[in-house]
């Protein structure tokens, strides 16, 4: 069985070096943390987990809070957080709010009780008693994706205006004259940050924003479906819409097929998050990415810093959005099809 002292010495540095790379209790440089991860890869290195933990008084476990497990969006921040805690030695555990504010607040009293080294967690709604919570702890947290502007959390987010921006902008762009969206629960902070990207973007290129084409609910297929059904009802013509994000856009896209509708001739249709099922959907759906992987690793990043005692060079990191380009909203090989 190999041992520390043969880590150390295949990496050239000292027992205690090598123990604070385990357990994370100590700053060191990149390049000797590099050195002793490979070493502990070369030899097979198994620290002995419980020891470390009862003589730390601490886990290395973290956990992560998300809305909705069974999402698309939050399946791939599940994904990229876990391969990120996974590279750090970090086990990671998921509980699944069920978007519902007091199981929100059980998990995170549970997690707290937990001794875990961290808490990564997108609220369910700006009611949440997340902030209120927090503050009664020393924990390392991290909010991803649902953070306030003024949060007193370290908070790793999109940056939801531009998200909006961008949409308004690809649909004018597309020869689109009368835009239509579908959008979340305005009771979560970017569901109004990226409709008032979109509504100033469309108001200062003379677009009347009509509100019977403002359709909200939930960010499901389900609210596509409905939002389409509310336009026609409303008699007020429509060429555009924008779901914020690809399920909405996805049951638009199946509630205008099945009125007679054509996708993108009759209506461009654009949703928000890139994720997989986008490009294989029938047309494939225009999107506006976000960079998951890279939030992702930021947002391990930080809880493996604060916990380390490292001071965070950013407490608001603000990723920019990107528009991913395909079938739903490309009108020129639409008419030539």
């Amino acid at each position: 069985m190999t041992s520390l002292k043969d880590v150390a010495e295949l990496a050239g540095v000292s027992t205690s070096t090598v123990s604070r790379v385990v357990n994370g209790t100590m700053y060191v440089t990149d390049e000797t943390k590099q050195r002793v991860e490979a070493a502990i890869a070369a030899v097979n290195y198994k620290p002995n987990l419980l020891a470390q933990s009862l003589r730390l008084k601490a886990t290395r476990n973290i956990g992560l809070l998300v809305p909705e497990i069974a999402h698309p969006s939050f399946n791939l921040m599940i994904k990229y957080i876990e391969e990120s805690a996974a590279k750090r030695g970090l086990n990671l555990f998921i509980f699944d709010t069920q978007n519902n504010p007091e199981r929100e607040a059980i998990a995170i009293d549970s997690f707290l009780r937990q001794r875990i080294n961290g808490l990564i967690f997108s609220r369910v709604s700006d009611e949440s008693h997340v902030a209120h919570m927090v503050k009664s702890t020393n924990t390392a947290m991290v909010i991803i994706d649902r953070a306030f502007n003024n949060e007193e959390i370290p908070n790793i987010i999109l940056d939801n205006y531009k998200a909006g921006v961008l949409a308004a902008k690809h649909l004018i762009e597309c020869g689109c004259k009368r835009i239509a969206t579908i959008t979340g629960s305005f009771n979560i902070g970017l569901s109004r940050d990226r409709h008032q990207g979109f509504k100033d973007t469309l108001e200062r290129h003379g677009y009347e924003v009509f509100p019977d084409l403002v359709h909200e609910g939930e960010f499901s297929f389900e609210n596509g479906i409905a939002g389409v059904q509310h336009f026609i009802r409303s008699g007020i013509s429509f060429d555009g819409i924008w779901g914020q994000n690809d399920l909405i856009a996805a049951g638009a896209i199946s509630a205008l097929l099945r009125k007679g509708y054509k996708v993108p001739q009759d209506v461009a249709v654009m949703g928000m998050d890139d994720v997989q099922f986008a490009y294989m959907y029938h047309p494939s759906i225009t999107s506006i990415a976000q960079p998951y992987k890279e939030m992702c690793e930021k947002a391990i990043d930080c809880i493996d810093k604060i916990t380390r005692g490292i001071p965070l060079n950013n407490f608001h990191v603000l990723f920019p959005p990107h528009l991913v380009r395909r079938e739903s909203t490309d009108r020129k090989r639409g008419r030539q099809t």
